[in-house]
């Protein structure tokens, strides 16, 4: 039996407070930049930040690494003080920890198998003024540039009448990523964490799906392609953590494709 937990604000902001000690004590630069294309309204601002209708938004963000949430929520945290609301997968909350969590932030659980649920909830969530994180990639990207989206952030946003705010985060896969790069203090100590906030995207309700979802992700490579020209460190070549296309050792997008392609066909197989 799964027991229910009502939220509580407080523990998003420890979440987040602990976050923000860690990046301190690891003495991690975050440099953001177009931090003026987050929204300016007063009126969403502080710790008693009101939800109100029309208010709320999609942030669409960059997935290189398993950390790059974390950024994006210390980033938003810190300028406007928003409680982000995750979709997280029904996989990574079937811990009852976990589960506990997601209920007490209100995060949104997503059954991958059947979204219907989730995605409505999601809508009705926007339409209320929640800011709702999102990682269009739905994968992490082995090729360290920015892949094929799914559609959801684009429909939800359309959808609810809301904006789609893109974050871009490069920086955090050096940390913890996929392919054997794990969490260690080598990793983390002083690494830092490029991203760009670029302009808000509104769709229009008639707009192409496939369109808007392409011309996001074009944004959001955009964005990436800034924080990797900006980047404080110059990389050596065929460095692990840079993109083929840059000089550096990640795997091409279409070696990417065939394996993102035989973990499908294994999630198949194993469920």
């Amino acid at each position: 039996m799964t027991l229910k937990f009502a939220p509580n604000k407080y523990v998003y902001r420890s979440i987040v407070l602990t976050g923000v000690a860690a990046i301190k004590a690891f003495r991690v630069p975050v440099l953001p930049t177009g931090l003026e294309n987050l929204p300016a309204d007063e009126e969403i601002h502080g710790l008693n930040r009101k939800v109100v209708p029309g208010k709320g938004a999609v942030v669409a963000i960059t997935h290189f690494g398993y950390l790059d949430f974390v950024f994006a929520e210390y980033l938003v945290w810190k300028k406007i003080k928003v409680h982000m609301r995750f979709l997280v997968t029904k996989k990574a909350a079937r811990k009852a920890f976990v589960n506990a969590v997601c209920q007490m932030c209100e995060h949104i659980i997503v059954d991958r198998s059947d979204g219907a649920a989730a995605y409505a909830e999601s809508v009705e969530a926007l339409r209320r003024g929640e800011y709702l994180a999102v990682l269009p990639e739905a994968g992490v990207s082995r090729s360290f540039s920015v892949r094929k989206l799914k559609t959801g952030a684009v429909r939800m946003a359309a959808e609810a009448g809301v904006p789609i705010i893109p974050v871009s985060v490069w920086g955090g896969h050096r940390m913890l990523t996929r392919g054997g790069h794990g969490l260690s203090l080598k990793s983390v100590w002083k690494t830092p964490v490029r991203m760009h906030v670029s302009p808000m995207i509104r769709v229009a309700p008639d707009a192409s799906v496939t369109a808007e979802t392409e011309a996001l992700q074009k944004t959001l490579q955009a964005g990436m392609d800034h924080c990797i020209d900006t980047y404080p460190e110059t990389p050596e070549p065929g460095a692990w953590w840079m993109p083929v296309s840059r000089g550096g050792g990640a795997m091409t997008v279409e070696e990417q494709v065939i394996l993102d392609e035989k973990d499908r066909e294994k999630y198949k197989i194993t469920g």
